[in-house]
């Protein structure tokens, strides 16, 4: 019988599950080595403070247990053990004893690890439905023969359909692709090479327009290798086709831009190549763009070595700051060969990464320009030709009439002395000669004043605003060069004044010269006009340095002038105010220091 009972034990004691036997009475009697090992040695103890460490009968051992056990019932339950944190499936068994006691054999079998097993395929399966049903994307599965098994609510909102029962009852070929030729091309593809990446098709959407979209998808089989059906994303290609057209739009925009600027403008990439050429860059050069695009390297448009000098100034901090190039004066070489100047700015483009990838450059033609400012310097210099001459001439004029009298009391009094003289008397002789000296002077005096009074030029009806404007084309880039803005106040349909018409532009050409010189920094020119009693008036303000107080009073006396001797010799003014006052016009002037000056011409409408 112990040899029965030893070899029992030891056949318990190799078991994996626990094994432990209970009196009535809740005292340990058995346990094997695995329930030694789990719970330590407790044979005799109590069974509640061996396996859960309380004073209180466990709950699975209590009196429902007993009964089931008097009744001789196995029960099996799964019971978390805190004292150890493992979670155990414990069956009861009935034993009943020689002495008719009934004892109970209990076995733990360790399910911990099949529990967390369960909880992570739980938790794995959660997180995938969560990612099916809640990423941006629609995911789909579905049938060979073209019915989805199931679809996330990305995919229904994307296609406007309002539940998933009515989106899986759709007909996928024929209520989904807007083209079935696709659907066809598409399981052509999968089901050769077992997935299609990025395959791009329109779908329908449900009452709109179709959109187009990107399927990644893969095959599905069954057990034995067959292709059940395909699974994968959708993506909705709307927005990016709407932001295409978008840039697409911002790019023709901003090469209208560039085609309708009036200067050239060019680019060319890191190695010279030309890659934008405009139609301004078409005119200027002579090179048509078809002809310079990736085809001509930029040095070719430059005298030599002038595109490795501007290249190396655009890389130094000297002309604008790194990458940049102020505008500077620049020889370029059209297609014919001749060479023309212009204004050129132009900056280096870098990419992404910092590095040089073009240079791009805009290119004024200032020939224009340079044959108005020769034409207004001829001009400026026969006004100061003329204004020499005209004060040249009023000195004349003055010197004529001072000595006009002297000389004809002389004549007089040789005219006297005559009388007292015979005609035979030698004295006579030298009288008549001397009186024939005075004549000759007097003709000379009346020549020079005659000579001295301006050509008489017939005046007739002008229009003071035509003349201005026209003043003010003449000197415009001039102006816009020395940072002056031109505002223009004329009063329409305003009444002619009879003038002389060549008169009048020397005294505006004089008012606008006399202005941008007073205006050394920029500023503002505002030429007015307007009719106020009987007369049209003419306003020249300007922004510049003003005019001393001890000035105001001098500024129409010839010879006068502020200016250094090379600018002028002070006749402007006074030659303008003879012109004006020849008109029975008046002229005044507004100034102080710093505050800019006001001159208003005044002209009659009406000579009198």
């Amino acid at each position: 019988m112990d040899y029965e009972k030893l070899k029992l034990n030891a056949i318990l004691d190799n078991l994996e599950d626990g094994i432990y036997v209970i009196a009535k009475d809740y005292t340990v009697e058995f346990m094997n080595q695995s329930m030694i090992r789990m719970f330590g040695n407790g044979v005799g103890k109590k069974c509640f403070l061996v396996i859960n460490g309380s004073n209180d009968i466990c709950p699975w051992c209590g009196e429902d247990g007993q009964e089931d056990v008097v009744k001789g019932e196995r029960s099996g339950r799964e019971i978390y053990v805190p004292k150890v944190d493992k979670t155990f499936m414990v069956k009861q068994i009935s034993l009943r004893n020689a002495d008719s006691t009934v004892s109970r054999l209990f076995i733990y079998r360790d399910v911990t690890y099949r529990k967390q097993h369960e909880a992570r395929l739980k938790a794995s399966v959660e997180d995938y439905r969560n990612l099916f049903e809640h990423v941006g994307v629609g995911v789909y599965i579905s049938t060979k023969d073209g019915k989805f098994i199931d679809a996330n609510q990305a995919i229904l909102d994307m296609l406007g359909y309002e539940s998933k029962e009515e989106f899986l009852k759709i007909n996928i070929i024929t209520d989904l692709y807007t083209h079935p030729d696709d659907r066809r091309l598409f399981q052509t593809m999968i089901e050769r090479d077992g997935r299609v990446i990025d395959y791009e098709v329109m779908f329908k959407q449900k009452g709109k327009s179709p959109i187009p979209v990107l399927m990644t998808s893969h095959v599905r089989y069954d057990l034995y290798g067959n292709i059940v059906g395909y699974e994968g994303i959708v993506v909705d290609q709307s927005q990016r086709y709407e932001m295409e057209r978008r840039l697409g739009e911002a790019r023709d925009f901003m090469n209208k831009i560039i085609q309708s600027s009036p200067d050239a403008i060019m680019a060319a990439d890191i190695k010279g190549n030309i890659i934008i050429w405009n139609k301004a860059a078409e005119d200027i050069l002579g090179y048509p763009a078809h002809e310079v695009i990736g085809k001509m390297h930029i040095t070719k448009i430059y005298p030599e070595d002038m595109a490795y000098k501007i290249m190396k100034m655009i890389r130094s901090p000297e002309h604008g700051g790194v990458g940049m190039f102020r505008s500077q004066p620049v020889h370029y070489v059209r297609k014919d060969g001749k060479t023309i100047e212009g204004n050129l700015s132009a900056a280096m483009i870098y990419g992404d990464d910092g590095n040089e990838v073009a240079t791009v450059g805009s290119f004024v033609d200032i020939t224009e320009r340079i044959e108005m400012e020769r034409t207004l310097r001829k001009t400026r210099e026969q006004l100061l030709q003329s204004e020499k001459l005209a004060a040249m001439g009023r000195l004349t004029s003055q010197i004529a009439h001072e000595l006009n009298n002297p000389l004809y009391g002389i004549m007089n009094t040789l005219e006297l002395l005559k009388t007292e003289i015979s005609p035979e008397n030698k004295r006579r002789k030298l009288l008549d000669m001397s009186l024939s000296e005075i004549v000759r002077l007097a003709e000379m005096l009346r020549k020079m004043l005659s000579f001295s009074k301006p050509e008489y030029e017939e005046k007739k009806p002008v229009d003071v605003n035509v003349i201005i404007d026209e003043i003010l084309m003449l000197h415009e880039k001039q102006l816009q060069e020395n940072s002056i803005k031109i505002k223009t106040e004329f009063e329409n349909n305003i009444n002619k004044v009879v003038a002389s018409t060549n008169q009048l532009r020397q005294i505006f050409l004089n008012m606008v010269s006399n202005a941008k010189d007073a205006m050394v920094d920029g500023g503002t020119l505002t030429v007015k006009t307007f009719e106020l009693h009987g007369f049209v008036n003419i306003q020249f303000v300007d922004t510049g340095i003003g005019i001393a107080k001890e000035n105001i009073d001098k500024i129409f006396d010839s010879f006068f002038t502020t200016k250094p001797s090379i600018k002028g010799v002070g006749l402007g003014l006074s030659v303008c105010y003879g012109f004006i006052k020849d008109h029975g016009g008046d002229i005044k002037v507004k100034s102080a220091p710093g505050e800019g000056a006001e001159f208003t011409i005044s002209l009659p409408l009406k000579q009198e």
